[in-house]
């Protein structure tokens, strides 16, 4: 494995603003600015010292756009982003340090493909991210969350493979900072179906397939709409419903056989997860060589 190098410098500091009943950390909207030293206060200094950079190539973003959103989409962007950091603020580790499921099946999917680098979109506190690390790989780990994200680097620290382990501060709404055909794997649980419109899951898959090597492997999960609080509390259009303050965007089948097109896909795999419980698809698709 490539140890790590201490270069990344796209970290910004959010306030600290209930364990969700959707079971997972969210996405919101932050910038990521290319801030000096001098521009930061110590706390953000020392969330800097302590983020690394796997040796990755990145590409300058300065010209990146993401998905125009209308107000209504900014309103609710901002209003999760304080929900989930909030929820991560009174809540540390919530979701334990036992890997999920889908991340155990990944790991197995990732190693049978050879590859030794993963990236993981909305890592939160870090339990997967840890697990893959753990496992040998090198991970790139990214969050809307700096709250979330400090408490990944305290778990990778206490299991001993902080080196392994990468965090950048990202929404998800944002092309990815990493150059094309740069990553070998890519894991998402349950961040494609937080408060992103249909539209902004297109564009995510798209900047998914462009940072995949030829051969890479996207293992994602999405709740979906045969699931217990579809159509439940406060509706926002696009199948994306808000229920005790967390948004979720439920997906219908063809959208995920949509996401698929150009891919080799592999596996949708339906399962239950939680108490509710949450119902499910874990899907495997590989880009083409």
């Amino acid at each position: 494995m490539d140890r790590p190098r201490r270069i990344l410098d796209r970290l910004r500091p959010e306030r600290r603003t209930d364990v969700p009943e959707n079971g997972r950390r969210g996405q919101g909207q932050v910038e990521l600015p290319g801030a000096s030293a001098s521009h930061l206060r110590p706390d953000d200094r020392s969330l800097r010292r302590r983020s690394v950079d796997p040796g990755w190539p990145t590409r300058d973003r300065a010209v990146e756009k993401g998905v125009s959103m209308s107000e209504h989409e900014r309103e609710l962007a901002g209003a999760q982003r304080e929900h989930w950091q909030r929820t991560y603020g009174e809540h540390p580790g919530m979701y334990g340090e036992e890997p999920s499921e889908p991340a155990v099946h990944a790991a197995r999917v990732f190693r049978a493909a050879g590859a030794r680098q993963v990236l993981e979109l909305g890592a939160g506190h870090g339990r997967d991210a840890v697990y893959f690390a753990r496992e040998g790989f090198t991970v790139q780990a990214t969050d809307f969350s700096p709250v979330g994200l400090e408490q990944l680097h305290e778990a990778a620290g206490a299991h001993g493979v902080a080196e392994r382990v990468a965090t950048a501060v990202h929404d998800v709404r944002e092309p990815l900072p990493l150059a094309d055909g740069s990553v070998d794997a890519v894991f998402a649980h349950m961040l494609l179906c937080m408060a992103l419109s249909t539209k902004e899951i297109h564009a995510l898959v798209g900047e998914v397939r462009r940072v995949l090597r030829p051969g890479g492997v996207f293992v994602y999960t999405v709740r979906h709409t045969g699931d217990a609080h579809y159509g439940a509390g406060t509706g926002h259009g696009d199948d994306i419903w808000e229920h005790g303050g967390f948004a979720v965007h439920f997906f219908p089948r063809d959208l995920v056989d949509a996401l698929a097109d150009g891919w080799q896909s592999q596996e949708v795999h339906p399962f239950e997860e939680g108490d509710l419980p949450r119902r499910l698809w874990r899907v495997t698709q590989t880009l083409p060589r």
